[in-house]
């Protein structure tokens, strides 16, 4: 079946044209909340709910130099059931044993974890269509009270003959069988994905799809893998699936946007507008290459937008998800500082510039009414203003306490246990005590983070002292503080003072990394500014410090790189925390590794043991019998 383009182009403008549309907006301060349906797989009980799938544990951390610590993971799980998105795709467990790991903690906690109104999120694991794969994410996930296997398989002409080697047939008959699987497995929540989709022959995948939904399969997601499609394609394509796969009304239709040609969000909202009742997306739109579909863009859409103009699926048109939107700015926050993926400044929502004006007109036009220029308040995706009934105007100083401080976190979206609440409270008050004025939301938000990266490190810096100038050479000496609690320091030089410093602490760390990416920003301005440093670094091929993983979509093996972020008042204290944090993870991630590995030897050593042993003692059985 060959989908026409104009055929879904004047569909897609008619439906756009029919749909009724404000003359303006006044700007959102609250987004009014529906009742969420009750979940089943394979059903939505309200024709008009769209689940939101992030995958930002998952695609997000597949973005170069976004590995995050299985803390970090499990944090940022926690603030995704906050915001409220449906399911939870919590990694590729089959990737390495970190990643397992992860995966099973996210499960059995997050995926465990009730709301007040009986909501826990599905938690999803990838698998590719293998068998080892498929059982690896079980294993993984389905400690939680909703788990979801995610295969998947690509179906386009050049990935079925260049990747795959493999014919149309045969890669039918893996996808069913590879569903087939994971229901044995006692699974009853299975996603299958045709990978690159957007460019495979619709007629092949109408066969695939009506297959693996025989088999059991209960969400189907279209992936558009390389940002091919325009939003009319996209939509033409998601319409013609549901209307021709066999077996259609039992399924969930989902979608899976990349951004190469900037089109993801675009997409995915076409998608929902031809009855897609998924969309996948991630914080920040973080993934491979450009990026996926940002959940902030399809989240705020639909609550401006969803409910008058996405006439054309199943149900009113009237679209709403249950995501609670005030939650946005901080999630954003943390996927940020913990990726080390700083959003550009002209984000879309959540960018610093978003709800920024400049320009003499624009800042006229505000003071009269703020609806001239914003369509949504900050406050009301979780941003404070700054003004009095923000709470902002109160001056968080040496003298505040732990309770002000704990509050204000509170209100920014950090709930923060009384261990975390401690340690950061004594960060700040080393800060505190620096600066004259108080500290802003940007910079407590900043040691939140800076503490985060630190939480259960092996290494601590105890002490740094740097020498540089225009004619000496830049020396530095470290203080550092190990597993074994004995301190240790070197002194070295270097091309520059942040290159002495880690000099220095390689050499007592005794680390072989390659410093990727170094980037330092303030968070607000003045000479007692709050500096920011953000690193990257990955280990040196066939060194003692090397990290490899499987990637998701090639299968190959690839060196892992770790990002860390550190603040100070002071330059090179931020930079050497950075460095230590990105380290920290590197050195932990590694430790976990090595235990994995030595546990499966000693297992592997006892099964051929007891094999050994049991062949010994059935030899004389042998032996009797015969004679």
């Amino acid at each position: 079946m060959k989908i026409s383009t104009s055929c879904a182009l004047a569909a897609f403008l008619a439906a756009c044209s029919s749909a009724p549309t404000a003359l303006y907006a006044t700007p959102v301060d609250t987004v009014v909340r529906k009742p969420r349906p009750r979940y089943i797989p394979g059903e939505i009980p309200d024709p008009d709910y769209v689940r939101i799938f992030d995958t930002t544990l998952r695609d997000g951390e597949q973005s170069p130099g976004a590995t995050l610590t299985s803390q970090e993971k499990l944090e940022i799980a926690r603030m995704l059931a906050k915001l409220g998105v449906d399911i939870i795709e919590a990694g590729f467990p089959i990737a390495s044993p970190d990643d397992f790991a992860a995966v099973k903690q996210i499960g059995d906690l997050v995926g465990n974890e009730v709301d007040d109104d009986g909501y826990v999120p599905v938690i999803c694991g990838l698998s590719r269509a293998f068998p080892k794969d498929i059982e690896r994410a079980w294993d993984a996930v389905k400690g939680a009270k909703y788990p979801r296997i995610h295969t998947f398989i690509a179906t386009s002409p050049i990935h079925m003959e260049t990747k795959l080697m493999k014919t149309p047939d045969e890669v039918v008959e893996i996808a069913v069988n590879a569903v087939k699987f994971a229901k044995s497995l006692g699974c009853n929540d299975i996603e299958f994905s045709p990978e690159d989709a957007g460019r495979s022959d619709p007629e092949f995948l109408l066969r695939i799809l009506s297959a693996v939904i025989k088999e059991g399969a209960t969400t189907l997601n279209i992936p558009d893998t390389t940002g091919w499609n325009m939003p009319w394609e996209f939509g033409g394509l998601i319409k013609t699936l549901r209307e021709n796969v066999e077996g259609a009304d039992k399924v969930v239709f989902s979608t899976h946007c990349q951004n190469d040609l900037g089109l993801a969000t675009a997409n995915s909202l076409a998608g929902a507008l031809n009855g897609a009742r998924q969309l996948e997306c991630t914080i920040n739109g973080i993934g491979e290459r450009a990026g996926n579909a940002s959940l902030e863009e399809i989240v705020m859409a639909l609550a401006l937008k969803g409910d008058s103009n996405f006439q054309g699926g199943p149900g009113t048109g009237r679209l709403y998800t249950s995501i609670n939107p005030v939650y946005i700015s901080p999630t954003s926050k943390m996927v940020s500082e913990y990726t080390g993926m700083i959003c550009q400044p002209h984000k879309a929502i959540v960018g610093a510039n978003a709800f920024k004006h400049e320009s003499g007109i624009h800042q006229d036009g505000m003071i009269k009414n703020k609806s001239t220029y914003e369509i949504m308040t900050p406050e009301s995706i979780g941003l404070m203003r700054g003004d009095s009934q923000s709470g902002a105007g109160i001056v968080l100083g040496k003298h505040s306490g732990r309770n002000a401080i704990g509050t204000r976190l509170k209100e920014l979206g950090y709930d923060l246990d009384q261990d975390k609440l401690n340690a950061v409270f004594d960060r700040f008050k080393q800060v505190a005590e620096k600066k004259k004025g108080g500290l802003e939301d940007e910079e407590l938000e900043a040691l939140v983070l800076d503490q985060a990266g630190m939480t259960n490190s092996l290494w601590k810096i105890t002490g740094l002292q740097v020498s540089t100038g225009m004619s000496g050479i830049p020396t530095a000496t470290v203080k550092m503080i190990g597993p074994d609690m004995v301190e240790r320091y070197v002194a070295t030089t270097g091309t520059g003072p942040v290159d002495a410093v880690y000099k220095a602490i390689d050499l007592i760390l005794g680390v072989s990394v390659e410093l990727e990416t170094y980037q330092m920003s303030a968070v607000n301005e003045g000479i007692e500014a709050m500096a920011v440093t953000r690193v990257t670094i990955s280990p040196k091929e066939g060194g003692p410090n090397d990290a490899p993983s499987i990637n998701a979509q090639s299968g190959e093996f690839t060196n892992r790189k770790f990002s860390g972020s550190g603040s100070d008042t002071d330059i090179m204290t931020s930079s050497a925390r950075a460095y230590v944090s990105a380290i920290n993870k590197l050195l932990s991630w590694n430790a976990r590794r090595s235990q994995k590995l030595a546990a499966d030897q000693t297992k592997l050593d006892a099964d051929e043991g007891k094999i050994t042993s049991e062949s010994v003692a059935a030899e004389p059985m042998s032996v009797t019998e015969i004679a």
